[in-house]
């Protein structure tokens, strides 16, 4: 069925006495939906609320922090996705508060766009060490761990983690009683992993989901297949995006990834710490572990771990606020100028909305 279609059967759903919520998790599903404009397209009784999907968004500050010590402290080139460049932290006056500045005071920083680079990159530079920063979800560390599985990657290549797991962060928020009623699963992560990794959402929460991809006929059937259970107070997994998911996901990169990585606790930006949500080397690789590699000292700074001041990037994340409902929004924080990460990244919901001519703050 065509997206128009699929829209004409959402709209033609009987109106609930009180509107239901569907978080939409992943920040490619957002920028779709701000892009395509559903929100002024769908019935006023649907609310599409932005999710913690956005990795450089809950990249945690002392990971960022790290990584600009270690490129200013140590004889070595750091990569990075170019997104990250960007992320403002916390510091001390005077200090580098993202790795672009520390590369403005200095520093071999450089940016990239895939993991594809790397190998390249470090053979060129070679015997020079290089680290790539890598900061992401599961679609980020499953080519990252492939690259690790090459027989003849280069001795200079070292790795700083700080890859997440999808799904523990929105159990954390179903653990935590946000309020939604459905949920839209990202269907990139479920392409690795399965559509079976999202069953938990029905069966232990009751909550109706469906894996959907990024496209308005996918991403509108999704929408419409946990519209209908929530009105029928059906609890149940859907599979919107066939062509791509299959139940049990990819097998091969599953391995690839537990051979590279050890499951464990890990915090998120803004959040705290959740249980089962990070990626570390295995002791195979602990010899690229970057951070035992080229040690940092990191000197204390207020509100350490935190989003900066006045900034509602988590309850953002946390799907306790609207981007525009934070008191930075459009005033001191814009793409041009970003204060949080949510302004920095463009699946962070606050660059989306703005990016989308949302500019009107409503904190």
């Amino acid at each position: 069925m065509n997206a128009r279609d699929t829209l004409a059967r959402i709209q033609a759903l009987p109106a609930p006495p009180r509107p239901i919520r569907v978080l939409n998790v992943c920040g490619g599903h957002e920028r779709s939906i701000t892009e395509l404009g559903l929100r002024s397209l769908l019935p006023n009784w649907v609310q599409l609320i932005p999710g913690p999907g956005c990795p450089v968004c809950v990249c945690p500050e002392k990971a960022i922090h790290q990584a600009i010590q270690m490129a200013l402290q140590h004889p070595l080139t750091l990569v990075a996705f170019g997104d990250m460049l960007r992320v403002p932290v916390n510091v001390n006056k005077g200090d580098a508060n993202s790795l672009a500045a520390a590369r403005a005071q200095g520093a071999d920083i450089r940016p990239i766009a895939s993991p594809l680079e790397v190998i390249a990159l470090a053979r060129s530079l070679a015997p020079r060490p290089l680290v790539f920063f890598v900061a992401g979800f599961e679609t980020t560390l499953a080519p990252v761990a492939a690259m690790l599985a090459e027989a003849d990657l280069p001795a200079n290549l070292f790795l700083l983690l700080a890859g997440r797991r999808t799904w523990p962060a929105v159990e954390f928020l179903l653990q935590a009683g946000s309020s939604f009623e459905a949920m839209i699963a990202p269907g990139h992560v479920a392409a690795i992993m399965g559509a079976n990794e999202w069953r938990f959402v029905a069966k232990k929460y009751a909550l109706p989901v469906a894996v959907s991809g990024f496209a308005a006929d996918s991403l509108l059937a999704g929408l419409h297949t946990v519209l209908h259970h929530a009105l029928q107070h059906e609890a149940a997994l859907d599979n919107a995006y066939p062509a791509v998911v299959k139940a049990d996901g990819n097998p091969q990169a599953q391995t690839l990834l537990a051979k590279a990585f050890d499951i464990v606790d890990a915090p998120w930006r803004g959040i705290g710490s959740i249980p089962a949500s990070g990626y570390r080397l295995t002791s195979q690789h602990a010899a690229r572990d970057a951070s035992l590699q080229f040690p940092v000292a990191i000197n204390g700074h207020k509100r350490s771990g935190q989003m900066p001041a006045g900034c509602d990037c988590a309850a953002v994340l946390l799907a306790h606020k609207r981007p525009n409902e934070c008191r930075l929004y459009g005033c001191a924080c814009t793409p041009e100028s970003p204060i949080g990460p949510c302004m920095v990244s463009d699946e962070g919901a606050c660059h989306i909305w703005w990016r989308a001519g949302e500019r009107v703050a409503t904190a």
